[in-house]
């Protein structure tokens, strides 16, 4: 058994630019942090630009010449889609040859017509749309009814909306099991999504139990390969339900405030490797176009950061990155095909470049060589830029 330990902490949708292929799927000009930095007059970061951040790419008040504690650089989208499964199973190793399925005029008939015989319950929305446009067309008549809000994005998911007083979580989370059974090839999204809320027209607000049941990852993934060999793996997060609770114990959180606090409690206690994401950029903000509440995430996590890097141990490596992106300041309110970021820190890293990589995979590979694994998945092992030899 290693000493070592690793940690991938994922800011969810915190993308640093458009990929070479944005201009498929739409996101031409798309660039999380470098646009959010613009739109608030110069982002304020010291501690993610003491790491290197504005060493990766320009970014309105992040500095490029500040001596840099850490290794920085840039990974590339590799998986065909932009959503959060596949950038998590990139980073785990894991690249998808084939987008997930999308349904921008609603799913099937047949397929709503199964769930509802199955669920017991009849189907409201079946249309593309955001979660609280959604909850504001259909959450009064789904109250009186009973009946699911179902909707989906231009992400594969399948997202089936419920107030808590109307239908309890334990039925709600049993509906998402069963469109995960009935959701397969040809329509086999990604995720499932339990979307609780809570509230009366005109003030309805989401709660924090939302559950996403994903399909299983289609491959050996990091986390598999710890598993493997014995080492510890935990979750922070969504991340169990991302790999569908396959070799990685989680802990749901009601957000980066506590996520972080998890994350915290690991470094002093915990053991192996862990596996966090910080949804709130994505899910709170990006989706919502905000760009104030993106910008104030960002702040209070970079005021976190130097905590985190203080209860670092001798042989562990930090990893911050992303999964995609998500700009709040464009009209989208999807995920956006971008470069994602990433930061390591620990003891023993060099500070310095690790350059443009051309697959999220490099980053999984790198854990697996510091924890001293042979598993490679997709990519390709940058540690000897982290570490001297």
């Amino acid at each position: 058994m290693t000493a070592r330990r690793a940690l991938i902490v994922v800011l969810d949708g915190v993308g640093i630019g458009a990929a070479e292929d944005a201009a498929h799927y739409g996101d031409t000009g798309s660039h999380t942090l470098g646009n959010l930095a613009r739109a608030v007059g110069g982002a304020a970061l010291p501690n993610l630009e003491a790491a290197g951040l504005g060493r990766i790419a320009p970014l309105d008040g992040i500095s490029a010449t500040v001596p840099p504690t850490g290794a920085y650089g840039l990974l590339e989208p590799k998986s065909a889609g932009k959503d959060s499964t596949t950038g998590h199973w990139e980073l785990a190793g894991v690249c998808l040859k084939e987008p997930f399925p999308t349904y921008p005029q609603g799913f099937p008939q047949s397929v709503i017509d199964d769930f509802a015989a199955r669920t017991g319950r009849g189907v409201l929305g079946n249309v593309a749309g955001s979660g609280t446009a959604m909850l504001e067309q259909c959450g009064a008549e789904h109250v009186q009814s009973g009946k699911w809000i179902v909707y989906t994005s231009a992400d594969s998911v399948f997202q089936i909306a419920a107030h808590e007083s109307v239908v309890p979580l334990a039925e709600l989370y049993a509906a998402c099991e069963t469109a995960r059974a009935l959701l397969v090839a040809p329509h086999n999204v990604s995720r499932v999504i339990a979307r609780p809320f809570t509230g009366a027209a005109g003030s309805w607000s989401r709660t924090p139990h939302r559950r996403d049941f994903s399909l299983e990852p289609l491959g050996e993934t990091l986390i598999d390969a710890l598993a493997t060999a014995g080492i510890q793996r935990t979750g922070v997060g969504k991340v169990d339900d991302l790999f569908a609770r396959r070799g990685i114990v989680g802990g749901h959180t009601t957000g980066n405030a506590e996520g972080i606090e998890r994350i915290l409690g690991w470094i002093g206690s915990g053991s192996g490797f862990l596996f966090g994401n910080l949804v709130d950029f994505d899910q709170l903000f990006g989706h919502r176009n905000d760009v104030p509440g993106f910008y104030r995430a960002l702040r209070e996590f970079d005021a976190a950061l130097p905590s985190l890097i203080a209860a670092l141990r001798e042989d562990d490596l930090l990893f911050i990155t992303a999964d995609h992106g998500n700009d709040p300041t464009t009209a989208s309110t999807d995920h956006a095909r971008e470069n994602v970021p990433v930061l390591v820190l620990g003891p023993k890293v060099r500070a310095g470049a690790i350059g443009r990589r051309d697959t999220f995979a490099d980053l999984g590979a790198t854990v697996a060589d510091w924890m001293g694994l042979s598993f490679r998945g997709s990519g390709r092992s940058f540690l000897p830029l982290l570490v001297p030899q």
